[in-house]
């Protein structure tokens, strides 16, 4: 049993995370930014903007100050890739020497091209965990059948992330191929993308999943040129996200992708919403360029999304490559 864990961000996937592993430690330290949101949650139990009707565990203690962070023994960090530098800076004058940071966001760092736990290093220098799975909030939050991959280079780190997060209903597979569990997060994002557009397009069962069949091969071949294992995409991280992410509606790249798909161009200033995929779609084609590797999905991302090219063109162009 662990006295205190955080976890960073009180959106949906945080939330989740609290809820997921509150029987495991005496107090959650659930941080948010708006006082508002903790206070809410203090008082009530209820985290209002996302989970309305859903009761959290009475030990999970919203928070408004990362220094409270300061006794953490493991720290969740659900934020989006873009705030993880900015996070993490912040945290490394707080958190003890032994405390272990795991990630949960599914991107690259714009710019520098790196993965979330190559970031986390840089500003900590400590080996950060990553997890990644078919995580649905929502069904976590209910505490149902749930699970998920874990990776991390240093062992310690891994068995007490494990500890932290394993129940009867939740399932943790650990491996040491930190590569292999981020890039699966990463390239679902693109597939969820590509099977959205295919959706919105309304093109045929067989013909989706003839593409789909491309895909995930491809994210063998990606994570084997970036220095993974092929064998990590079969795991929770990939195959089970990647299934979850290109057929539920809770993905919101899939909905992207079918919005475009459907020549619906998002503008995400005025909309408010996030779409990860879109700045993943970017950094992936640089990096496929990088490798000399051509990646058929990749490019059908790339051509309707960012170049915004007729999706019928696109995808004849795409069915060409199977």
């Amino acid at each position: 049993m662990f006295s205190n864990i955080g976890v960073v961000g009180a959106g949906a996937m945080g939330t989740a995370i609290a809820q997921t592993i509150c029987e495991n430690t005496q107090n959650v330290l659930l941080y948010a930014r708006r006082e508002e949101v903790v206070n809410s949650i203090n008082e009530t139990h209820f985290n209002k903007d996302y989970f309305p009707n859903i009761p959290l565990n009475h030990n999970i203690i919203a928070i408004n100050d990362l220094n409270e962070l300061k006794d953490a023994e493991i720290i969740f960090l659900t934020l989006p890739s873009s705030s993880i530098r900015e996070a993490t800076h912040s945290l490394r004058t707080i958190i003890s020497d032994d405390c272990v940071i795991v990630n949960t966001a599914k991107g690259l760092e714009k710019g520098s091209q790196k993965r979330m736990s190559e970031v986390i290093e840089e500003e900590t220098n400590r080996a950060a965990a990553v997890l990644s799975g078919p995580n649905i909030a929502s069904e976590m939050v209910e505490q149902r059948f749930s699970s998920a991959s874990i990776a991390c280079k240093n062992k310690k780190y891994l068995e007490k992330v494990k500890k932290s997060l394993s129940t009867p209903k939740f399932k943790v597979s650990a491996s040491d191929d930190v590569i292999g569990v981020e890039y699966c997060g990463v390239i679902k994002n693109i597939i969820a993308i590509s099977q959205g557009i295919c959706e919105g397009m309304k093109i045929n069962d067989n013909a989706r999943f003839s593409v789909f069949t491309k895909t995930y091969n491809e994210t063998k071949d990606l994570i084997e040129k970036f220095g993974g294992n092929r064998s990590t995409v079969d795991d929770y991280c990939g195959f089970g996200d990647i299934i979850t992410a290109s057929t539920q509606n809770v993905s919101r790249n899939h909905t992207l992708g079918v919005l475009y798909g459907q020549k619906i161009v998002v503008d995400e200033k005025a909309s408010g919403v996030l779409f990860e995929g879109k700045n993943t779609i970017i950094i992936m084609k640089e990096l496929c360029d990088e490798f000399n590797f051509e990646c058929a999905t990749v490019d059908f991302t790339y051509d309707v999304i960012i170049d915004r090219i007729n999706p019928k063109k696109a995808f004849e162009k795409f069915w060409d490559k199977l």
